[in-house]
């Protein structure tokens, strides 16, 4: 049986979509390069992609509806069915999984009373829970997001105090980055307008110190590193790494030959000489 036809926005809802459309298309050069941005502004209507918010946007870029759906149906931040307020997603690659990400979700899941697929959603509408693929903060693992803000070094007792709050309309505040706002807020972001919120501009993103010290090393910001001689002698402080070593020739001496070899105390190795002798 054919589908019927996706139906419309009513007229005043239509009209304002219509004129931040117009706000999104104007910026780029060729109008479909519009469609990831309008895609969140047809999300943030309805906290989902719908059938009508796909043909909006074919309508309004020149666009068929399988262009649209083929975008749609790739990318994971779009949602294709109704979810919760906030999106929890715990990240279970690697190094979170191993670091308790896999045990945080399954708790959750549990806590919260939802399953997995289309059953991943609270009764009360208020919380989504989800896998989620690596967010690169991985010096902060087990990393939790609630709609795409940072909540670093969760454990399970952390991370179930903070579905509580959110469900119970408690402020939560994210480790870092902007205010917590809902889906909806978060999608019309993400489609290009600005947050109104009182803060909001002011707060960053930024990496957090853990994922700045290779950044502090390379200025020359951080301390040497210590190392502690095989043998039990006395721990010394290594050359800086953008030093070179006197007569080894070398701009710098992460592979230089060093001029004793303490890497293996069964079988030490003789002096390294200036000349190779």
């Amino acid at each position: 049986m054919p589908q019927l036809p996706a139906p419309d926005y009513p007229a005043d809802v239509r009209a304002r979509l219509d004129a931040d459309a117009a706000e999104v298309v104007a910026r780029y050069p060729d109008s479909r390069s519009a469609l990831l941005p309008l895609l969140h502004l047809v999300q943030s209507e309805e906290g989902y992609v719908t059938r009508t918010g796909m043909r909006f946007c074919a309508e309004t870029l020149g666009l068929t509806t399988a262009e649209v759906t083929a975008v749609a149906t790739f990318y994971t931040m779009y949602r294709r069915k109704p979810s919760g307020d906030y999106q929890v997603g715990v990240c279970t690659n690697t190094l979170c999984a191993v670091m308790g990400g896999d045990a945080i979700y399954e708790e959750l899941k549990e806590h919260l009373g939802v399953g997995g697929g289309a059953d991943d959603t609270t009764e009360d509408g208020k919380v989504t829970l989800e896998h989620i693929e690596c967010n690169a903060a991985c010096d902060f693992a087990p990393v939790v997001m609630v709609n795409w803000e940072f909540f670093d070094n969760q454990t399970p007792e952390s991370a179930k105090r903070l579905v509580d709050d959110l469900r119970a309309g408690r402020t939560v505040e994210p480790t870092r980055g902007a205010p917590l706002c809902t889906y909806k807020e978060t999608a019309r972001i993400l489609a290009g307008f600005p947050d109104p919120r009182p803060g909001a501009v002011e707060a960053t993103g930024g990496a957090g110190p853990a994922s700045l010290i290779g950044l502090r090393l390379a200025k020359g910001e951080a301390a040497p590193a210590r190392v502690v001689h095989p043998r039990g002698e006395a721990a010394r402080d290594t050359a800086p790494r953008d030093e070179p070593q006197p007569g080894s020739g070398h701009l710098s001496s992460h592979d230089a030959p060093q001029r004793t070899s303490a890497s293996d105390p069964a079988n030490p190795s003789g002096p390294v000489t200036e000349e190779g002798e």
